[in-house]
């Protein structure tokens, strides 16, 4: 039988950590589900393991793409289970780890298939964005889209714009077509682990993690990758760390003010990922450490002997 484990949970938790454990426990391969780590140039910002990790574990979907180029979920789950065939074909288990809930939502359960959407319609919502400002559009996602007004990143015009857009094109919410939610055959075993702490614990570790990277030089790389031509336009540069710190490269705010929006963002976006990944009976949850790992291990152990 093949296994496949899923480590989930909210930013800064310690997934990465628990990955690597088990990669080395199990000779398994790391796939990376954070639609992030994907772009080159991004190291600080994504938080992506360090070059000698990399090169002691196996791992995929990191450094594969330019900031300016796209990738959806729908894309992840194809490229992803024609990676599983070639690992399965060695090895009995792979390991998932990244915080994109629409990523690992197309691998567990598929992805819906998106409407397309006339090029006027975006082109009429960016105009809107233009003369109205963000708050105006999310305020309209709310009345048409609830549920995926909760879920959204919306200080992300770009996530915001692609759900009004889906409705504007056909009078139905986004979350209409993400049910999210029904049974995707697959010839392999999932086994979930989600990775939970204290909420003031957590959040204690997301604002040092933040310190840290800007400490490690996180304005320093937007300033290089604005100065690549890579900018607010490309939908990589709407992450959550690099969104807030391009005000100040241009000197519109401070250091200081960066920083601190920057971990309040990551806080909202770390609580709105735990209440999704709650929803889903199937995930086991343990306490996120290093000391909890052995325990985890010997709790996959006896599910896939």
């Amino acid at each position: 039988m093949k296994y496949l484990i899923s480590i989930v949970g909210p930013t800064g938790v310690g997934k990465t950590s628990l990955s690597i454990y088990l990669a080395k426990k199990y000779g398994a391969d790391i796939i990376s589900s954070d639609s992030r780590q994907m772009y080159r140039y991004m190291d600080i910002g994504t938080a992506k393991p360090n070059q000698k990790v990399l090169d002691a574990f196996p791992h995929h979907f990191i450094n594969i793409m330019d900031p300016d180029e796209d990738y959806s979920a729908g894309r992840f789950e194809e490229d992803a289970e024609k990676l599983l065939k070639e690992i399965f074909e060695k090895k009995d288990v792979a390991v998932v780890v990244g915080g994109s809930t629409l990523y690992i939502s197309a691998l567990w359960h598929g992805f819906d298939e998106m409407p397309k959407v006339p090029a006027e319609i975006r082109e009429g919502l960016n105009q809107e964005l233009e003369e109205k400002g963000l708050e105006e559009m999310v305020k309209e996602l709310y009345e048409v889209d609830p549920d995926t007004h909760f879920l959204v990143d919306k200080k992300n015009p770009m996530r915001v714009l692609r759900a009004l857009e889906v409705y504007r094109a056909t009078g139905k919410p986004i979350s209409f077509y993400r049910k999210g939610e029904k049974k995707k055959e697959t010839y392999y075993r999932h086994i979930k682990i989600g990775l939970k702490l204290d909420r003031n614990i957590l959040y204690n570790r997301i604002n040092h993690r933040v310190e840290q990277m800007a400490q490690k030089g996180l304005a320093e790389e937007v300033r290089k990758l604005l100065a690549m031509g890579y900018g607010p336009q490309h939908n990589a540069m709407q992450s959550i760390g690099y969104r807030e710190m391009i005000p100040f490269v241009k000197g519109k705010t401070n250091f200081y003010s960066a920083v601190k929006l920057i971990q309040r963002n990551s806080r909202r976006y770390a609580k709105r990922q735990f209440n999704w990944y709650r929803r889903f009976p199937d995930i086991t949850w343990f306490e996120a450490g290093k000391e909890n790992e052995e325990e985890i291990g010997r709790w996959i152990d006896l599910r896939i002997s």
